[in-house]
């Protein structure tokens, strides 16, 4: 009767093994799942970075398109002899007069909001204003972009030398030029632009300051 029993005993061994290695084949699948879904994770937010920082790039690259063009235009405008300009009038009636006693709530708007503002603003479509930058990207152009960028200009009042008051920039300051000092007919102009990326949720806005003749 003993030799039975040990025959059934040699039996059960193999399916004992076979068991044992299915259950940690099954650990093993699921740590390299664990580490598949944890890799996926970390690709997906790379590439969700790696387009907001493109998407922040073509806003910056937007804005500093609209606000070069504006430079142009003040430049142009008067490189003639004799030619000045007229904020409000002519080729500038997109120009605004700065007063620090009562800004316009356009301007400021413009310069302090975030999102996308239009209101009192210039629509910046190359040099000869016919470039569309929110179509898709052509020869020689970029594009692709959610807005074409914006730019307002801002006459901000004679220019002075430091140390000298007047009715100039944003200090408010008022009253005659210093003691035997004749104003120039430059005048300082303030160029805000504002430029959006693929998206209207990536927003740039840039300031500069340009000098030019002005009657």
């Amino acid at each position: 009767m003993s030799i039975p029993s040990q025959q059934l005993s040699l039996h059960r061994s193999p399916r004992t093994q076979r068991g044992a290695v299915m259950v940690v084949a099954l650990i093993f699948l699921l740590l390299l799942t664990i580490l598949a879904i944890s890799a996926s994770g970390r690709s997906l937010l790379q590439e969700r970075m790696a387009g907001g920082l493109r998407n922040a790039q073509q806003a910056e690259m937007s804005a500093q398109t609209a606000l070069r063009g504006a430079e142009w235009k003040l430049w142009t405008a008067t490189s003639n002899i004799g030619a000045h300009l007229s904020c409000g009038t002519g080729i500038f009636t997109d120009c605004y007069i700065y007063n620090p006693a009562s800004p316009i709530t356009n301007v400021t708007n413009f310069r302090t909001s975030q999102g996308w503002v239009t209101a009192g603003a210039t629509t910046y479509k190359g040099y000869g204003g016919s470039t569309d930058y929110t179509a898709i990207a052509a020869a020689g152009q970029t594009g692709n972009l959610s807005k074409n960028p914006l730019y307002m200009i801002e006459d901000l009042g004679v220019e002075l030398p430091p140390g000298v008051s007047g009715s100039l920039h944003e200090s408010g300051a008022t009253g005659s030029g210093g003691s035997g000092y004749t104003s120039t007919t430059r005048h300082i102009y303030r160029i805000t632009a504002r430029g959006a990326g693929a998206n209207d949720n990536t927003v740039r806005v840039l300031e500069s300051t340009f000098a030019a003749k002005s009657n």
